[in-house]
């Protein structure tokens, strides 16, 4: 009798987690595709015009920094003020931070049309230009980002096994975290109210002609890298064990949150109800596309509604920021609003056009909607983030709070034998 040969092919078990790589790799792929296109082909491809040359991409870059902005405020309240419980939520947002800042720098690579030239700006100084103050402020501030992480990076156990050496001395940078902080808050403070000083001095665009530009980009980029740094690590904690958080902790960051909203609505609204006082071409117009046009409906519930005062009742009621569910929810709402203002105002100031010819002045609109290729590019950055910060919670435990504990427990033990010897 004849035996036939049996062959058994290994069993492949795909993971959730391999699902969720898989998902990401097509849009990167894709991404990268289109990416090529665009430098190939250029911006005529995109729906960017003459009268609208900041898009998807410019909104994107710049949510993307506000969002980043808990990096600079976190490790400012740990390492200059002296709150070091909360170090192991400013290791966090000093990762979501770095993430943030080359997810802003993928974006302008996208945009300005020539990224070869993306130089020019470090070794042909402008120093009347606030685009070239915000572009050196995030150039060094992301140097700096890049020394904080180290001791990050110096964590992972393939990295120091093959590496000790270069390990161990990239994990020394932590000693100078106050020095880095000090340098931190004072670039990202630059260039955060920079980015909206870049609008505020643009007299041609009524609508951003304002002075307290500066003071909504800060306190939106405060509220929403707080929120965003607080939601990524309450998630983590959700979806895999390999993130450890301290809930007394990020239930205390988000009482303070609360409270800053207070303050960011009071802003908010003042800036838009003060420009109701009179008629003013342009700001006028760009105010009713705001409050009662195409972007109203973003305007009032976006922003104001679910991007502040739901989160902000559930922020300072007890009861609700206890509940773990409504304090993720609170969180989520607070940064998407951060980025409905930065999309509502970018907007409201590029689909308004004044005509500066002999007479008086004459109001026309323009129109915006993104191409297919600014969406796919578009997804691939946040597709990036996403996969940069699932990385770092798998591998390199940027969200553990036990990390500290243990640490101090090492100090202690450490101290006991010398004492004792």
């Amino acid at each position: 009798m004849s035996k036939k040969l049996q062959i058994k092919l290994p069993s492949v078990k795909i993971s959730p987690w391999m699902l969720w790589l898989g998902f990401l790799g097509l849009l990167l792929a894709s991404a990268l595709a289109t990416g090529i296109m665009v430098f190939w082909k250029g911006l005529w491809i995109t729906h960017l015009t003459d009268l609208v040359p900041w898009g998807l991409w410019i909104t994107l870059d710049l949510s993307s920094i506000a969002l980043s902005a808990g990096a600079f405020s976190l490790c400012a309240g740990v390492y200059l003020i002296g709150l070091k419980r909360y170090q192991p939520i400013a290791r966090t947002a000093t990762f979501v931070g770095l993430i943030g800042y080359t997810m802003a720098m993928l974006a302008l690579i996208l945009d300005i049309g020539r990224p070869d030239r993306f130089w020019h700006a470090i070794v042909y100084w402008n120093p009347h230009s606030l685009l070239w103050e915000v572009t050196m402020c995030v150039v060094l501030y992301l140097t700096v980002l890049v020394f904080e992480a180290m001791p990050i990076f110096a964590s992972f156990e393939w990295f120091r096994s093959r590496l000790p050496k270069l390990a161990a001395k990239m994990e020394h940078v932590h000693h100078y975290a106050p020095i880095l902080a000090i340098i931190g808050l004072g670039l990202s403070s630059l260039h955060q109210s920079s980015l909206g000083a870049t609008y505020g001095v643009i007299k041609a665009r009524p609508f951003w002609f304002k002075p307290e530009m500066s003071v909504l980009f800060m306190f939106s980029a405060i509220v929403g890298g707080i929120a965003l740094t607080l939601f990524a690590s309450m998630l983590a904690s959700r979806l895999t064990p390999k993130a450890r958080v301290n809930d007394v902790l990020i239930d205390r960051v988000a009482g303070f949150l609360g409270w800053l909203l207070v303050g960011y609505f009071y802003f908010r609204a003042w800036d838009t109800f003060a420009q109701t006082y009179t008629y003013d071409p342009g700001r006028t117009e760009g105010l009713h596309l705001v409050t009662g046009g195409i972007l109203s409906f973003n305007f009032w519930f976006g922003e104001m509604l679910l991007g502040i005062l739901v989160p902000m009742v559930l922020l300072l009621y007890n009861k609700t920021r206890a509940n773990r569910f409504w304090r993720m929810t609170a969180l989520f709402l607070v940064a998407a609003g951060v980025v409905a203002f930065r999309w509502d105002t970018n907007m409201a100031g590029l689909l308004v056009v004044v005509s500066y010819l002999p007479g008086e002045a004459a109001i026309s609109y323009t129109s915006y909607h993104p191409s297919l290729v600014e969406w796919i590019t578009g997804s691939g950055i946040v597709a990036y983030g996403l996969l940069a910060f699932s990385l770092g919670v798998k591998y390199l435990r940027v969200v553990d709070h036990t990390l500290v504990e243990e640490e101090h427990e090492v100090v202690r033990v450490q101290a006991a034998d010398t004492v004792t010897v």
